[in-house]
């Protein structure tokens, strides 16, 4: 029997590969409902060639404009065009589905995500806020549900996959590897004048340009520090970032024992996508492989903290208080964009990070959820207020 994949983010760099695995496995999946921001062109080629039973965009107005072409294509779909937070929420609850991929990028993915996790639907998980901002609401809630959350970003999928039939009691640490980005072994002052251009060519990974100059400010491993320590349960002090240039390993894991176990492979999202899909079970991929004798050497640097503050802050942020990590998720998403648009330089990126982490949110250092998105409106507010 097929299982019903609902696909929140299906337009982004994850939804799309998941599509093409869906397409290459169709024997094994159904696509039961599709989920994006606003992009209508993209979202209405996957209506018509995966025919699911609803589709939504989050903006109203693109919903609208998709309905009007999704009807002069009624022949060929049956497909219902939904909007806002309410369809997102919807689509994360039908009955029918099996497992939901929460892919879309920003906090826009948290309530969504906990409606699936109330509703009893499993989790292939790409979407790092849910747990860098709600992890001590989300992974109580899936212990309360028997929930399986399957991590999708290849480190965390490679620790999954060390810690299958291990005893978590005797995890020593996590090493959660990072290729280092497009500026590695650069120093603070080499980064003054780096261009938008030079942030996007990202040595290893195609992804999309948010992450990619996350990645290049390595806030985006301090995103992925938070997310480790929710979903394996250890202290955010036992998970370590080693660089690792290459991208072959694609994290660690050390036990007491003093053994380390990794999982290797070419960087290719499909292998950890796939293997959340088909919930930690393994199935032929016809895409190549490594070729352990073309290796040369595997580099593993530490990270310079100095030049990249990304990881230092999010793990501060983390031992301030756990609204801190909303401040932290919250205040990059904006400089982030700001980098984009040209209206500041790289190194400003944590600048404004800096700046928001100094606001007074101690009321609510454990917050709920409406506190947490509130938190996020606050900072969004106060950084367009001063940069």
């Amino acid at each position: 029997m097929k299982r019903n994949l609902v696909i929140l983010g299906s337009t982004g760099s994850i939804g799309t590969q998941t599509l093409e695995i869906v397409k290459d496995k169709n024997e094994d999946f159904a696509v039961l409902a599709l989920a994006a921001y606003s992009n209508v062109n993209l979202m209405l080629s996957q209506i018509i060639e995966f025919n699911p039973d609803y589709a939504v965009l989050y903006d109203k107005d693109a919903a609208f404009e998709l309905e009007k072409l999704v009807k002069e294509h009624s022949a060929e779909v049956n497909t219902s065009v939904l909007s806002g937070m309410d369809g997102l929420e919807f689509i994360s609850t039908l009955k029918e589905c099996d497992m939901v991929v929460a892919a879309m990028v920003g906090m826009i993915g948290i309530r969504p995500t906990i409606a699936a996790v109330k509703a009893g639907k499993n989790i292939a998980l790409a979407n790092k806020e849910t747990l860098v901002t709600a992890g001590h609401i989300i992974v109580p809630l899936c212990k309360e549900n028997n929930v399986t959350l399957y991590p999708v970003d290849s480190e965390h999928s490679a620790i999954y996959q060390c810690l299958k039939a291990q005893d978590p009691c005797m995890i020593d640490k996590i090493l959660l590897t990072a290729s280092g980005g497009p500026f590695l072994g650069r120093k603070y002052d080499d980064l003054k004048d780096v261009s938008l251009e030079d942030a996007l060519k990202h040595p290893n990974w195609s992804m999309g340009k948010k992450i990619t100059i996350d990645s290049a400010s390595l806030v985006n491993k301090g995103l992925e520090v938070i997310e480790a320590r929710w979903l394996f349960d250890v202290k955010i002090e036992d998970v370590e970032v080693v660089v690792h240039p290459e991208s072959i390993i694609h994290s660690m894991v050390q036990f007491k024992d003093n053994a380390i176990l990794a999982q290797l492979g070419l960087p290719d999202m499909k292998l950890p996508i796939q293997y959340a899909l088909y919930e930690g079970n393994r199935r032929t991929m016809p895409e190549r492989k490594v070729d352990l004798f073309s290796l040369s050497k595997l580099d593993f640097l530490k990270p310079d903290h100095e030049t990249f503050k990304g990881i230092r802050l999010a793990v501060d942020s983390y031992r301030r208080g756990y609204i801190y990590t909303t401040v932290f998720n919250a205040s990059n998403e904006m400089a982030n964009r700001f980098f984009q648009e040209g209206r500041i330089k790289f190194l400003q990126i944590y600048d404004i990070i800096e700046d928001a982490l100094s606001l007074d949110f101690d009321h609510c250092r454990i917050p709920s959820l409406d506190e947490i998105l509130n938190t996020e409106q606050e900072v969004y507010k106060y950084i367009s207020s001063k940069y």
